[in-house]
């Protein structure tokens, strides 16, 4: 069997788990709730000279930021583990699969379930604020879909590999909870936290340099940082110049060196794809079945 089978069988797998279709379902209701308070009452939402497809697209980011990572840990955190822990991983290995296969094919076909949930209900939330603005910026919708997409795999992959890490699924929950607590919910207090600590116990009038990039280590927040990259003008929206990662503002901000600029989050989403997967490889063919 090769990774491209193991990626089909998983995917037909995981693709049946009620949990992803109701966290997909919850997203595509309050994508459009959220989209319709948008457009009906944008003084709510910093816009006060009416709603924008591109203040629409920075909006939305912020949802996409906190369900990647939940869609993510339902669908990925058994999925090496639990095949561990029930012993069935010694009969997919019985067959002609090596281990490299069937870690790819995990990672490729947990991905590729989060990539089509997410894909329906950007769809469905994209096109309903499309509808509702009576028009649309096809080359800023493509690129914002397209990076979201990318960003979904990334986070499957971690999940993923942090299930390699280990042959129990409480453990894996363990951990896929806590790399969500600390990156997603804590990491922008992190850096703020040392500073205070670092500058005796109070915080600098100006922030010093290494500030912006450590806060980007936190996946949602280089994911945004890649977003605002890419599409520069979204940023100039009035009311717009922040995003969110998992509901903690971060200024963004058109800085020179590049490490202070948003173009680090595109370099710090190719490491989350990178490091991972190779920590994840690296203890899943050498862990003992």
């Amino acid at each position: 069997m090769t990774w491209l089978a193991v990626a089909k069988k998983d995917f037909r797998d995981a693709v049946q788990s009620r949990a992803l279709w109701a966290l997909v379902a919850v997203f595509v209701l309050l994508s459009m709730l959220s989209t319709y308070a948008f457009v009906e009452v944008p003084e709510m939402f910093g816009e006060p000279g009416g709603a924008t497809f591109d203040g629409l697209i920075l909006f939305t980011v912020g949802l996409t930021g906190l369900f990647v990572p939940l869609a993510a840990i339902v669908v990925c955190y058994k999925s090496l583990a639990g095949e561990r822990e029930l012993g069935s991983i010694k009969l997919l290995l019985s067959l002609p699969t090596n281990r490299r296969d069937v870690f790819v094919g995990k990672v490729l076909g947990r991905a590729a379930v989060i990539i089509v949930g997410l894909g329906v209900g950007l769809l469905v939330g994209v096109g309903f604020g499309a509808l509702l603005l009576d028009g649309i910026d096809i080359i800023s919708a493509l690129i914002f879909v397209l990076v979201t997409l990318v960003f979904a795999g990334i986070y499957a992959e971690i999940m993923v590999s942090i299930s390699a890490t280990t042959g129990s699924t409480s453990r894996a929950t363990t951990l896929a909870l806590g790399f969500f607590v600390v990156f997603e919910l804590f990491w922008d207090v992190v850096p703020m936290a040392v500073l205070y600590v670092v500058e005796g116990f109070r915080l600098p009038t100006q922030m010093p340099d290494w500030v912006f990039p450590v806060m980007q280590l936190s996946p949602s927040t280089a994911y945004f940082s890649s977003v605002t990259a890419l599409l520069p003008g979204l940023t100039d929206t009035p009311g717009n110049v922040g995003g969110t990662s998992a509901g903690v503002e971060v200024s963004v901000t058109d800085a020179d060196p590049f490490y202070l600029s948003p173009e680090i989050g595109l370099i710090v989403l190719l490491v989350w794809l990178i490091i991972p997967l190779v920590v994840g490889y690296w203890r899943f063919e050498s862990s003992d079945l």
